[in-house]
């Protein structure tokens, strides 16, 4: 039994790792696999990963039962007496090793310290301009599946100032679920869509460097960035404020945190779901609520 946990990792490495292990959560892998595999895979993810992190947590003949591997992690697996521990390094130790590894230059180390600063101020917690993103797939498997259509809103103050929307032609067919669930059939990607080499420049010119606010936004970004691997592009990096986890830290009443269930607690009305556009919309309304709400808890 193998565990491994990716952070900051390339979309490509999510296909090799599900051919073997299932993805129980974004960036973490369950599975039972043979020395060798757990081998090759590890070599896999060190080789291709330069600035993301990983740990693995696998079987092994010891005391313990287990063992661990870390890659571009602060904290260092250590034997102690015979038992494998995980050692947490001082702050003057993070600090060597992150520069180690990063190659930080003074002008980065200020611009990293800026970030810091802006992320714990509460103050900039919520955001006034800002885009809302909504992508639709024929699937759920960046490996597998395909972006059939982009969405996105630019919002200021509270006001919608521009849109945007395109179908995406898809290499293969539209699955039966995925075009009873939002409507969008082969026929209308033939007549209405456009190539993704066409769509996703459009999509990333109108997006700038735009914060970004999206339900799930983690779904929405490996499919982006897997796109934009496919074209050889820069990744997709806008920060992202996600919904989806804001909900879950401030709201404790509901049975779960799918965007329909938001949408019926907060109250707002939906008449179509499952398009880009129109989730972009409910998504801009949730937002608008969950600000609202955090002020009022403050």
């Amino acid at each position: 039994m193998i565990v491994i946990t990716l952070t900051d990792c390339p979309i490509s490495l999510r296909g090799d790792l599900t051919k073997w292990l299932q993805e129980i959560d974004t960036g973490v892998y369950v599975g039972k696999v043979s020395a060798r595999v757990r081998d090759q895979l590890w070599t896999r993810i060190t080789e291709n990963t330069k600035n993301g992190r990983a740990t693995m947590v696998y079987s092994a003949k010891n005391e313990q039962r287990l063992d661990f591997r870390v890659h571009n992690t602060t904290w260092e697996p250590i034997n102690f007496d015979g038992l494998k521990l995980m050692l947490r390094p001082s702050p003057a130790r993070i600090q060597k090793l992150g520069e180690q590894r990063m190659g930080y230059s003074n002008a980065a180390k200020i611009r990293k310290a800026k970030q810091m600063t802006k992320k714990n101020n509460k103050g900039e917690k919520f955001l006034k301009t800002y885009l809302v993103l909504d992508v639709e797939t024929t699937g759920l498997s960046v490996a597998e599946h395909e972006i059939i259509e982009i969405g996105a809103l630019k919002i200021k103050d509270g006001q919608v100032e521009a849109t945007f929307q395109a179908l995406v032609k898809s290499k293969g067919s539209v699955p039966k679920s995925i075009e009873v669930l939002t409507g969008i059939s082969d026929i209308m990607l033939e007549e209405k869509g456009k190539e993704l080499e066409e769509v996703l420049p459009e999509f990333l010119e109108f997006a700038g460097n735009m914060p970004v606010v999206s339900h799930n936004g983690d779904f929405d970004y490996s499919f982006l960035r897997a796109a934009c691997q496919q074209l050889d592009i820069p990744l997709f990096s806008n920060r992202c404020l996600d919904t989806l986890k804001i909900a879950r830290r401030l709201v404790d009443d509901v049975k779960n945190y799918k965007l329909s269930t938001l949408l019926k607690y907060f109250g707002i009305e939906v008449q179509t779901m499952h398009r880009s556009i129109e989730d972009c919309k409910i998504t801009f309304q949730l937002y608008e609520k969950l600000i609202e709400l955090e002020k009022e808890q403050k």
